[in-house]
């Protein structure tokens, strides 16, 4: 027996047995949705897929209409634009997730590629595996971050696909429902078959799985589509064990990185420093203004003990960009928007375009420092987002973005020294915080924390900086010549 036997039997559903399993059905579900709603633990996400024909849309309208529409979202995505090629690929679905209490309904998924890649006549297998590993990833991180993944497979038999085709093509009113290509679909039914096969079994998992819905009756359709999503708003799901969230530390072999081996006394006098400024400022300025830089996104991010004069490093690099071409974001708390969304959201958000620059004080690194010692973040998700970042940002630069990880580092003394020099400057007081002088209270949790970050996420791709910046002349300098030495390289 294989996959689709079931569906492509063409099972229907008599009308008498339609409306009471439907009424009772409707009411059930708004049920459950109102309490999803209230609770705003989770969101659902279904992703609608199958054969042209199988009732997709239909689906989707009437899911609108059994349930309260001003809860869910309908999203379509066409086939990527130029735009949308220019960021990495998952960029436009992260963008589009719903918020903690809602549900979307997602048309022309992520799994677009992987499909049309099984189908052709001579499939890359390669291309197939890796399309199918980013999807488990990308869908094992959503369902860990509280949106519960529902996938619906839409199919029947190759003479119903045929016949429903027709029928639609056939009444002026129905006809526009038909695209040329699904005049097509029932020549290369058994390709287009095996390829959904293939992409189930690679992609369904306890946590995200697929469901086939038999398409050639409506009534029965309509009923297994309304079950499955009630039986998935009523499931409290959790993900165990995946291969593919972990938290294995960078090879032994990438070089250790440890806060207390920093050489602090490094250090330029005025003179060097005024000529190494110019220098670098000026060879960046160059470069950010060249025709190639027009097709690299740049993503800056600043991490660091407080007062170690990240905003000073930064106000250096900016000073020599075009302010058209570079945003400056501050990472704070998240926001209650933000809260509502995996905590990578946000980001996804921010990533440049090219020819742009993105500079992050502080950023996803938060997960991983602050949150865990604050303890806002319980310890499986501090532990598994080594791995999330790691992929994040690979993602990033697979897309063509060239992304800087600067650690600027000061010794607690040093930090005391300038925690003072603020409170008694008019300049500088608001800088200084009730919040900062908790935070160095916890200075041991914090490097602790840092040095897991460096040996964790150090990567070959994505390497950390991790520069001594007790002298904030030296460490400017430092910055400046990283970014220009690597724009360089880039370009």
């Amino acid at each position: 027996m294989t996959l689709f036997d079931a569906a492509e039997s063409d099972p229907r559903l008599a009308g008498e047995q339609a409306k009471p399993l439907e009424a009772k059905l409707r009411t059930a579900l708004l049920k459950a949705q109102y309490e999803r709603v209230q609770k705003a633990d989770r969101s659902l996400l279904i992703v609608l897929e199958g054969i042209p024909g199988g009732g997709k849309g239909a689906s989707a309208r009437l899911l609108n209409e059994w349930m309260d529409a001003r809860h869910i979202r309908t999203v379509a995505f066409d086939k990527p634009s130029r735009e949308d090629k220019a960021y990495p690929y998952f960029r436009r679905y992260w963008q589009k997730l719903p918020a903690s209490g809602n549900i979307s309904i997602v048309f022309g998924s992520w799994y677009q590629p992987l499909f049309e890649e099984a189908a052709r006549k001579k499939p890359d297998q390669a291309v197939i595996q890796a399309h199918a590993e980013a999807i488990r990833h990308f869908e094992t991180m959503l369902v860990r971050e509280g949106i519960q993944v529902v996938k619906l497979w839409y199919h029947l038999s190759r003479d119903a696909q045929k016949r429903r085709t027709d029928e639609l093509r056939a009444n002026p009113e129905t006809a526009w429902q038909v695209s040329p290509e699904d005049t097509k679909v029932w020549k290369k039914f058994a390709r287009l078959r095996d390829a959904a096969a293939l992409g189930i079994s690679l992609t369904n998992t306890d946590h995200a799985p697929w469901c086939i819905i038999p398409g050639a009756d409506e009534s029965l359709r309509a009923i297994t589509t309304g079950q499955v999503v009630l039986s998935a708003l009523r499931r409290n799901l959790r993900v165990q064990s995946d291969a593919f969230v972990g938290t294995a530390a960078v090879p032994s072999s990438h070089p250790v990185i440890r806060l207390e081996d920093l050489d602090y006394d490094a250090a330029l006098d005025s003179n060097e420093y005024e000529g190494q400024m110019a220098k670098w400022q000026a060879r960046l300025a160059n470069l950010a203004r060249s025709k190639k830089f027009e097709k690299l996104p740049l993503i800056l991010v600043f991490e660091g003990q407080d007062a170690a004069g990240k905003g000073g490093a930064i106000r250096r690099v900016t000073h020599t960009l075009d302010a058209r071409q570079f945003h400056a974001i501050p990472i704070s708390a998240p926001t209650p928007e933000e809260l509502a969304h995996p905590y990578l959201w946000r980001f996804w958000r921010s990533i440049p375009k090219p020819g742009h620059v993105a500079i992050f004080d502080r950023s996803w690194y938060g997960r991983v420092l602050v949150e865990r010692v604050e303890k806002y973040a319980k310890p499986d998700q501090w532990q598994r987002a080594y791995a999330e970042i790691n992929h994040f940002e690979a993602q990033l630069r697979d897309s063509g973005a060239l992304v800087l990880k600067f650690w600027l580092a000061v010794t607690k003394d040093e930090q005391l020294k300038r925690f003072r020099d603020r409170e008694t400057s008019p300049f500088k007081s608001f800088k200084i915080t009730p919040e900062d002088w908790r935070n160095r209270k916890k200075w041991d949790a914090y490097t602790l924390a840092a040095n897991d970050v460096f040996a964790r996420t150090n990567t070959p791709a994505c390497p950390w900086h991790v520069l001594a910046a007790n002298d904030k002349k030296h460490a400017r300098v430092a910055v400046l010549e990283h970014i220009v030495k690597a724009v360089e390289q880039a370009l």
